[in-house]
């Protein structure tokens, strides 16, 4: 079993949580962690760096910077071993190729990607579940992926209302009368 490395902080949408291996990002979570992280035994003397703790910490610190409006893209490396087959690469090619203030639909994704679909689930609807399960939430943009008609489904966090936060955040749809840039979880003064 590969050993994560958690931090936690504090965004507009809610707390959220990431692990990383030691090869990279492999969780990104809304809320604390699921298990409270088991610490490592630490031992006097010089310890030998922990990779993961390291990637971790820079996790949490681009995170910050996205929030705080000064990073628009991550560099994180990703540990896509989580996920395999037609998942890693509709969400790889969703990292790639989807930028900061920009949306792609379901549908189109699935062309970009080469998702073919099956007789009864057509390929847009593919990726919906894919992006309904992925690991890496908001370093992996799945909220930039919308519907032909509107939103479509979120179901990070609180759900659809993260996904709008989101969005205008990102300037992707117009701000609604109601939006507040301190965050969904502020009250009015």
């Amino acid at each position: 079993m590969t050993e994560l490395a958690w931090e936690t902080l504090a965004t507009p949408v809610g707390p959220l949580s990431v692990a990383c291996s030691a090869a990279g990002l492999a969780r990104v979570r809304f809320g604390a962690p699921r298990a409270a992280p088991a610490g490592r035994p630490r031992q006097s003397g010089a310890a030998a760096p922990d990779p993961a703790a390291g990637l971790a910490a820079e996790a949490k610190g681009q995170l910050a910077g996205y929030f705080a409006g000064q990073r628009r893209e991550f560099s994180l490396p990703v540990d896509w071993s989580a996920v395999t087959g037609t998942r890693r690469r509709v969400l790889s090619a969703l990292f790639d190729a989807v930028g900061f203030g920009e949306t792609i639909t379901y549908g189109s994704l699935a062309e970009t990607a080469g998702v073919a679909g099956g007789d009864r689930v057509p390929p847009a609807r593919v990726v919906g579940q894919i992006m309904g399960s992925n690991p890496y939430s908001v370093i992996v943009p799945c909220h930039r992926v919308v519907a032909g008609t509107g939103l479509g489904g979120y179901s990070g966090g609180t759900g659809i209302e993260i996904k709008r936060w989101l969005l205008i955040f990102e300037g992707s749809v117009p701000a609604t009368l109601d939006w507040d840039p301190a965050g969904m979880l502020s009250s009015p003064a």
